[in-house]
């Protein structure tokens, strides 16, 4: 018998023991062990639920319970996350997580802890909720340089970006509706400016190249300013407008940011859609790989952390090979990386525009109509870099906004 507790009784805490519960005999199958759910830590009282007999407020007793072999972190946040999982590791615990923030900024540590006790630190539930792609990137893609890790890697703004899309809503309304639901957090700052998905690409960096990649050096921008007028022009050119995270090599040099795009109908996203996740991987011997599902949710997250428990179970003293040391990737410089922008212009006419100017800004352009959109104008850049456009875009009056383009 393998015994686990599990630390924090919220959404994913929660939705760990529902799953042990319901499939506890297969999954104890699958591990070659009956795995037993100890003890569960939460700070609160949940007077008549299942878990009342095994609630403990102070995390002590499990780090010193010797018969704890495994413990579920899914209490999110940094700290006390991090002591926790440092303190379960020295006792010679192995950890399981779902948290992309302790993940993101003390990963590599952990891993180097685990493996120097002969432990292991699992996280496939930080990046993609029920998706599989953390272990996919450690096992499964070990013959590839990844050239590129791009991906839709948060629901939120996802469905919020759907929603508008289909139906012409604003962005303010849109997110009340994902609040209502359940979607959006009361304060969604994490998801709506891109933070969320900024971790995510780090953490998928960091294990594509082995080395710390942090999540600060990543050029991050969110969804706020994004509007139905947005989605008329990419409604025009046969596009949509996703916020991707993504990482891309370049002459030997790794770009990442997390900011909105516009990509059309060849692009491997485009149907990502609602509270869906996709992410995309092009390895220089795999070519292109993609992995969909649902990215967030109770379940679909529980899934994943219970698939780490039993990967853990199965390799009990025995620390599984993951490349990600604590030396920091020099990240290249976004004021280098090259794209297409699609630029907004308030105007009358598309003739108002200074055509000179534009040309001798940004090279030959190609100018953009949207049915139903007066008293502005549009157009799409080549590729330029993103310095060059910074310093550029300045000199042209009375822009009303900014896309990224990939197609």
């Amino acid at each position: 018998m393998v015994n686990i507790a599990v630390l924090g009784y919220g959404v994913v805490g929660s939705g760990v023991v529902e799953v042990l519960k319901k499939n506890g005999t297969d999954i104890s199958k699958r591990a070659g062990k009956e795995i037993n759910l100890k003890y569960v830590l939460d700070l609160r009282e949940f007077p008549g639920d299942p878990v009342e007999s095994i609630l403990v407020h102070d995390y002590n007793v499990i780090l010193n319970d010797p018969s704890v072999d495994i413990i579920v972190e899914v209490m999110g946040g940094v700290e006390p996350a991090f002591t926790f999982a440092k303190q379960a590791l020295e006792a010679g615990k192995s950890v399981v997580t779902s948290n992309k923030e302790l993940v993101a900024k003390h990963g590599a540590q952990l891993l180097e802890l685990a493996k120097k006790e002969s432990l292991n630190f699992l996280f496939e539930a930080s990046v993609g909720g029920g998706i599989p792609i953390i272990r996919p990137l450690i096992n499964s893609l070990t013959s590839d340089t990844i050239t590129e890790i791009t991906g839709i890697l948060n629901g939120t703004t996802n469905y919020i970006l759907t929603r508008m899309e289909r139906e012409g809503a604003n962005f303010d309304e849109v997110l009340k509706d994902a609040q209502a639901l359940g979607y959006a957090e009361r304060n969604p700052e994490a998801d709506v400016e891109g933070y969320d998905a900024c971790r995510k690409i780090a953490i998928l960096t960091s294990l594509a190249v082995g080395k710390q990649v942090d999540y600060e050096d990543i050029y991050t921008e969110g969804i706020t300013k994004i509007t139905d007028i947005d989605f008329k022009y990419a409604k025009a050119m046969h596009a949509s407008i996703k916020i991707l995270g993504t990482s891309k090599l370049v002459d030997g040099k790794m770009y990442s940011m997390v900011a909105p795009f516009m990509i059309n109908e060849k692009h491997p996203l485009i149907n990502v859609n609602d509270v869906f996740n996709g992410i995309f991987v092009h390895g220089d011997m795999l070519d292109d790989v993609m992995f969909y599902g649902k990215g967030a949710g109770k379940l679909p997250t529980a899934s994943a952390v219970v698939s780490d428990v039993v990967d853990a179970v199965k390799h009990m003293n025995v620390s599984i090979m993951t490349l990600w040391s604590q030396e920091k990737l020099e990240l290249g410089s976004i004021k280098e990386a090259k794209h297409r922008f699609f630029v907004r212009v308030k105007d009358e006419d598309i003739d108002d525009i200074d055509v000179l100017q534009v040309k001798e800004l940004f090279g030959n352009v190609l100018y953009v109509r949207a049915e139903n959109v007066i008293g502005e104008s549009a157009f799409i850049t080549d590729a330029i870099a993103e310095g060059l456009f910074e310093e550029n875009i300045k000199k042209v009056a009375n822009v009303k906004n900014v896309i990224r383009v990939d197609f």
